[in-house]
């Protein structure tokens, strides 16, 4: 469960209408020297109970030309059906996001987007991984008029004891309904990631809501259909902003005489 807890964590955005709340992430970076920041909870239920991370904070900007930076803050919470209930810091995640190739009439826009699940939460009381877990995945995206489409591979380093590195396949369609609403629907594939485990397929739906410019409300829930059966749900605020600059130009305000 904490696993896929992190899975979800890591389909982290790119632009206002990709990403979050789905697990399958995009190519597209957040534009040079512009913010977004995300409060919101994820989680996810199966026979052994409730398991996710909220309320969490979320940070991605745009540092360089298609590269942006991502980090994750979380409150981890553990509800197992038959032991005590558990919260506190979660793992932190750091990564970068990096389009190579931009979109045109006839070729999609391809990036990866490497992240480091740090072990800042407590192992022993559910509440993190208990050690590094390194994903990388790349993502292609295509978008005709009021349709997008985007998903890819992913790899997912996974050590410790019981536990096995395991991959994961996600594909995503989602269509704006004027400028206040996107939906879409996303089909999901993981391997096993412990030796005991099985390898899971799923779907979800979801969307955002666009209350102005700058601010957004995400959600989407989904189940597993065939391997682990579980439940999971994403709900989240979204502020992006423009005021930052650059961090060229972050060093530059910084240099003598400037």
């Amino acid at each position: 469960m904490k696993i896929l807890a992190a899975l979800l964590v890591g389909a982290v955005c790119g632009r206002v209408y990709a990403g979050p709340p789905f697990k399958t992430d995009d190519p597209e970076p957040v534009d040079l020297g512009h913010l977004e920041a995300y409060l919101f909870s994820l989680g996810v239920s199966a026979s052994g109970g409730v398991s996710g991370i909220g309320p969490a904070a979320e940070f991605n900007y745009g540092i360089l030309k298609d590269t942006q930076f991502h980090i994750i803050v979380p409150y981890a919470f553990d509800r197992p059906q038959d032991a005590p209930a558990q919260g506190g810091i979660g793992d932190i995640e750091v990564g970068i996001k990096y389009r190579f190739v931009h979109e045109t009439g006839t070729l999609p826009q391809i990036g990866i987007f490497p992240f480091v699940e740090i072990p800042s939460g407590n192992a022993a009381k559910g509440l993190g991984a208990g050690h590094a877990q390194v994903y990388l995945p790349v993502w292609a995206q295509k978008s005709w008029g009021p349709w997008t489409t985007y998903g890819g591979y992913g790899w997912w380093r996974n050590p410790g004891a019981g536990n096995r590195n395991w991959n994961y396949l996600g594909w995503l369609v989602q269509r704006d309904l004027g400028k206040r609403l996107t939906l879409g629907v996303e089909a999901t594939y993981n391997t096993a990631s412990t030796t005991g485990g099985q390898a899971s397929t799923g779907f979800d739906a979801g969307g955002q809501v666009n209350l102005s410019e700058k601010h957004h409300i995400l959600f989407s829930v989904g189940r597993s259909v065939a391997g682990e059966r579980q439940s999971y749900f994403y709900v989240g605020y979204q502020f992006t902003t423009g005021t930052f600059g650059s961090l060229g130009d972050w060093f530059r305000h910084r240099q003598p005489g400037s």
